[in-house]
């Protein structure tokens, strides 16, 4: 078992927060030490209370998706034998309402590119097979009720 945190820290920086009208930028402090800079998607909370250069929690959850299915996906890979040189996702979620009318992010798509090296070169079959297989294992996918689908670019 493990524990893995991040703080997330956010000041008041005027008067207007019972107007509702007070900056939501933030900073994701995570245990490493990396320190990225936060804030709501634009599309929800509009400028000047947010800041499109920060990462939105969307982005984040998306983001955490992509990247867990990604390291399981080399792993399996690497158990098959096979070598990827590269693994690119332009990964993508769409936000719904569910049946209660609350805003919330239903599907996740993951659009994986892979380069392959080596002498030994997966079919697509085999591709498939080795992200189903990474799919299965991601801690993050197991934790969700977001239906998470893959459709490789190669």
């Amino acid at each position: 078992m493990s524990k893995h945190t991040a703080t997330v820290r956010w000041k008041n920086q005027g008067p207007d927060f019972l107007s509702r009208c007070y900056s939501r930028e933030h900073t994701l402090h995570f245990d490493g030490g990396a320190i990225v800079p936060g804030s709501p998607s634009p599309q929800i909370v509009p400028a000047p209370w947010s800041n499109p250069a920060g990462i939105d929690p969307e982005e984040t959850y998306i983001a955490s998706v992509s990247s867990c299915h990604m390291l399981w996906f080399l792993h399996v890979a690497c158990d098959a034998g096979f070598l990827p040189e590269s693994y690119d996702d332009a990964a993508e979620g769409i936000m719904t309402q569910n049946e209660r009318g609350v805003l919330w992010i239903s599907q996740i798509t993951l659009h994986p590119l892979i380069i392959w090296g080596g002498d030994k070169r997966p079919t697509s079959t085999e591709v498939e097979h080795l992200h189903h297989l990474a799919h299965e294992q991601c801690f993050i996918a197991n934790s969700i009720k977001t239906d998470v689908v893959v459709q490789p670019k190669n």
